[in-house]
């Protein structure tokens, strides 16, 4: 390791602040990566008489159980249950039996009465009243970020909350939504809201470290080229790059968007055409700086490329401010994320998102499960990251590594 990057490293080290913050941060990144694994309606592992299945990574249709059906079941369902257990029972085999009160003829002409109806064969014949042993590893949230259930023990599906509260009839009260397994209690839809923050947070770290990557690489591109030749190249790239910048990035989404379909790769590729522009003006200046000295002018006597003098002399010389300025990047890109889902012009739903978490919160006041948290844990990220930037721009600050 290059001696002078160690002693940055130790002097950000030092910054109990930071490196702190740090550690909280990448600790939660890495912590919502898997969560699949987390949060889901699928469960970890299924033994049936000793055979496992893995529904978390392999798709299995209910005849893999003994069902009949060929799509997939919804393992959280009594009838999935039942199905495990043995004691699933056939299908009615007339609409009599079913309670409906109605029959097949009393749509057909009276022509047609001794046309035969098709009947519903059980469920599983050969494991109908026959026991089976089971069991089931679930993840410790049973649900995922787009999941609406159909029931509830307490009654209330659609902003359930996570403490007794009082029936909106005015009559009596609804119990916990931890009954349900909801521990920060359901949407404006029913969805789990911890799920979702769990799932909004790793993308919105996703898109905001992605981001910034792809706008450093671009704008040490352009930047640093503008900076090393200079002259007519670095004239007609300002200008060029003062004109695009004076273009908002909303109206381009805006625009974009009315005959584009949304999603996040398109957001990703729209925000940026323009998040190379801060990082570009200080690589250039980096660049106009350090064309000029010694060891640049002794390697373009020795016949070196432009090129190869820009990647292995002037870059890692010019890095200081692409480091500084990385957290803050990343911090942009996280607050273009939210804001723009905040005004729904972000990912579609039901794909999670902070901003539209904060959006069904301002809708719903009386919810503070939704809005709080999920407040609180985007102020934690900004704040981490605001902590990070500014122990990375002390640590490489030449004047205190002296």
């Amino acid at each position: 390791m290059n001696k002078e990057l160690k002693v940055k490293l130790g002097v950000f080290r030092n910054d109990r602040r930071a490196f702190y913050s740090f550690i909280i941060l990448a600790t939660l990144f890495v912590l919502t990566l898997p969560a699949e694994i987390l949060c889901n309606i699928r469960p970890l592992i299924i033994v049936v008489d000793g055979k496992p299945y893995f529904p978390i990574a392999v798709t299995y249709s209910e005849k893999d159980f003994g069902g009949s059906l060929p799509s997939e079941p919804d393992y959280k369902s009594k009838n999935f249950i039942n199905l495990l257990s043995g004691t699933s029972t056939s299908k009615p085999t007339n609409t009599e039996d079913s309670g409906l009160g109605l029959d097949l003829g009393d749509f057909e002409d009276d022509d047609d009465e001794n046309v035969p109806v098709t009947t519903y064969e059980p469920l599983s014949k050969n494991l109908e009243n026959s026991p089976r042993d089971f069991w089931m590893l679930w993840p410790p949230v049973r649900y995922d970020y787009k999941y609406i259930p159909t029931e509830s023990v307490t009654g209330n599906v659609v902003l359930a909350a996570p403490y007794q509260s009082k029936s909106p009839i005015g009559q009596g009260l609804v119990e916990s939504s931890w009954i349900d397994g909801h521990y920060l209690g359901t949407d404006d839809r029913g969805r789990d809201v911890l799920a979702r923050l769990i799932y909004g947070f790793r993308i919105s770290m996703l898109f905001g470290v992605s981001l910034a990557i792809t706008g450093t690489l671009i704008g040490c591109l352009i930047g640093g080229t503008q900076g090393f030749f200079g002259g007519w190249v670095d004239l007609g790239g300002q200008r060029l790059t003062e004109i695009w910048g004076s273009i908002p990035r909303l109206y381009i989404l805006i625009i974009l968007s009315s005959f584009l379909v949304p999603s996040a790769l398109l957001l990703f590729l729209i925000l940026n055409l323009t998040a190379w522009m801060g990082i570009a003006a200080y690589i250039r200046a980096e660049f106009l700086k350090i064309r000029n000295y010694e060891f640049v002018k002794a390697a373009k006597s020795l016949g070196v490329s432009n090129f190869k003098i820009m990647r292995r002399h002037i870059l890692p010389n010019a890095l200081t401010p692409v480091l500084t300025f990385f957290p803050f990047e990343v911090t942009a890109g996280i607050l273009a994320l939210v804001s723009l889902d905040f005004l729904n012009l972000g990912v579609p739903s039901p794909a999670p998102s902070l901003g539209e978490l904060l959006a069904q919160g301002k809708n719903n006041l009386h919810a503070l499960w939704i809005l709080l948290p999920t407040f609180a844990i985007l102020s934690l990220a900004i704040t981490l990251l605001t902590f990070i930037g500014e122990g990375v721009r002390n640590a490489f600050d030449p004047r205190k590594t002296l």
